[in-house]
């Protein structure tokens, strides 16, 4: 089971040269696709099954909940008598709102790209950020790789904070956030922009993320939506002087 990138660390991986790897042990591979509809192709690069929530981008608009799976046609037997024997078919009312989603889906995902590395870039200048943690930066360790895999981005990163500021001054950033634009949730890829504290290592089960690194302090995770870049700023610039004033 491959998830490229990981939702909260946003590392990648070498996916075609995982999936050649685990042919050649027999083995199925699953891929989670949900952050890169349509700009990222994991069939074509040898996974047998592709997940994704279509609660997120495909639906876009926060009002559904749908998971879809695409397949080749060796696995597409076995994925329809699970779905089958499971009793978890899409109701129809789901499948309208994903439908109505999927047509807006490509501007909808050039606008999140857009805005998500617009954002991105500005938090890298913050002298209160230590690492913006974004496939499609030149600063992200694997962005030969996103290059090399994706045709494309969309607006979920995370950052890092400097060690200098605690768990009351990033509370204080997000509640300033949230105040305005930004909302607080789990379930991104809607039409609004969102914040989240994240603790990487609390869902992570065979290597630790490297929170050692010179300077990186605590972690939150963005999903740039389709407001205007320039009132997320605004928010942002407030979130800032809430962080530096409860920095203590």
């Amino acid at each position: 089971f491959l998830e490229t990138p990981a939702s909260l660390s946003f590392e990648l991986h070498d996916f075609r040269g995982l999936a050649e790897a685990a042919k050649q042990a027999d083995l199925t591979v699953i891929c989670d696709n949900t952050w890169g509809p349509s700009i990222f192709k994991p069939l074509s690069l040898g996974a047998d099954v592709s997940l994704n929530a279509a609660t997120k981008y495909i639906g876009g608009h926060s009002d559904l909940m749908l998971g879809l799976i695409a397949c080749t046609q060796e696995t597409y037997r076995r994925v329809k008598l699970s779905v089958k024997a499971l009793g978890c078919p899409a109701g129809p009312d789901d499948c309208y709102l994903a439908l109505r989603g999927i047509r807006t889906l490509g501007v909808r995902l050039q606008r999140h790209q857009e805005s998500g590395l617009e954002v991105a870039k500005w938090l890298e200048q913050r002298p209160e950020v230590t690492r913006v943690m974004h496939p499609a930066l030149p600063s992200h360790p694997q962005h030969e790789t996103w290059k090399r895999e994706f045709t494309g981005s969309c607006g979920l990163f995370s950052l890092q904070f400097s060690d200098e500021f605690g768990a009351d001054a990033v509370d204080a950033f997000c509640d300033s956030l949230i105040q305005g634009l930004f909302a607080m949730g789990y379930s991104w890829g809607g039409f609004e922009s969102l914040v989240l504290p994240v603790k990487i290592n609390e869902v992570r089960s065979v290597t630790k993320w490297d929170y050692a690194s010179p300077g990186c302090g605590l972690t939150v995770r963005f999903h740039i939506g389709l407001e205007d870049v320039r009132d997320l700023k605004v928010d942002l610039e407030r979130g800032f002087a809430a962080l530096n004033a409860a920095k203590g």
